[in-house]
């Protein structure tokens, strides 16, 4: 995680940011500072231009796969469903932090009003929550299609996939609801410089003036139980679902069955793949420079909602044949 002690280090970065109204007593303050990415500022409108990209390619895939989903009733099932869910969660999380991080990259406009702050921190990791819980009913999804094709209509109907929607939906907001909620109660008396580009939650908390190992013991039981039980759930779903395939009696039946969740398979290596290096990177590499750990945060949060998309739309033959179809009529 984020060191404390690399805020005096860029205090020579910013004139006001050692300034005794920085240091000064005070409750909660009235805002944070931003760095962006500390030690690459003159970088920064150069940095923006990927992650612009980015999140072009995430808005314009997401609202593509909503509308197609929507204007085509043979693609009104479980799969395609989650997959709108998918789209939904990854373009709240994507502009949770794009345009802040754009007003700091292009303006230098670094304050956030506190209040901003926590309601950001809570949008990233609730969002963050809903994609992998999503995820799961996704594998769900799969495993029900391929070893229990028979009763896949029957079992996964649509007020049982709106409720797993919404379960998913309830779990990621009650999680994540004591976040904001302990940041809020810590005193800060500290300096409010959070080098960061948007409001981390543990660089957010370090700034706190009290005990708050309750805050960080609860983010450690939160990523076990969304991570590391997701990804259980996960694997036990593909172990079983590849036991059905290797028991097809033609590799042709079983490249075909495979290719059915190939899809999913590479959303889930693009989605929890960053997130894995990342806790590596910060558990292990301690001689890595903080702006590299930064710029893979922002990417943790930017390269899943883009790559989603596009993953299912060249990997997925309805949606890619609709999509074909959409543009050649626009042609004719």
């Amino acid at each position: 995680m984020l060191e404390t002690p690399f805020y005096l280090r860029v205090g020579h970065l910013l004139p006001y940011s050692m300034s005794d109204s920085n240091k000064t007593n005070f409750t909660n303050p009235s805002t944070f500072i931003l760095l962006g990415i500390p030690g690459l500022e003159m970088a920064h409108v150069w940095i923006s231009i990927p992650f612009c990209t980015m999140y072009a390619i995430a808005v314009l895939g997401n609202f593509t796969i909503l509308f197609i989903v929507k204007r085509e009733p043979s693609l009104h099932g479980p799969m395609y469903y989650f997959l709108c869910m998918l789209a939904v969660s990854d373009l709240v999380l994507s502009t949770s932090i794009l345009p802040k991080m754009l007003s700091i990259f292009w303006f230098n406009s670094r304050e956030i009003n506190f209040n901003a702050c926590l309601t950001q921190m809570y949008f990233i990791y609730c969002f963050l929550v809903m994609d992998s819980g999503i995820l799961v009913a996704m594998a769900l999804d799969r495993y029900v299609a391929i070893c229990d094709p028979l009763r896949h209509s029957t079992i996964l109907t649509n007020p049982v996939v709106a409720k797993i929607g919404l379960v998913m939906g309830l779990r990621g907001i009650m999680l994540i609801l004591p976040y904001p909620f302990l940041a809020r109660r810590w005193p800060y008396c500290r300096i409010n410089i959070i080098p960061h580009s948007y409001c981390e939650h543990m660089a957010v908390v370090k700034l706190a003036c009290a005990d708050t190992r309750v805050s960080s013991y609860y983010g450690l039981i939160v990523g076990f139980m969304v991570t590391g039980l997701d990804l259980f759930f996960i694997a036990v779903s593909y172990i079983q679902i590849l036991r059905a395939i290797f028991s097809l009696p033609t590799k042709d039946a079983q490249l075909k069955t495979f290719e059915t969740c190939g899809s999913h398979l590479f959303v889930i290596l693009a989605s929890y793949i960053p997130v894995l290096f990342s806790s590596l990177m910060h558990r292990f590499g301690y001689n890595v420079a903080l702006h590299f750990h930064i710029l893979m945060a922002n990417a943790n949060l930017l390269v899943p909602p883009m790559l989603h998309p596009i993953i299912y739309g060249v990997r997925t033959k309805q949606i890619r044949d609709r999509l074909l179809r959409l543009f050649s009529h626009k042609g004719t």
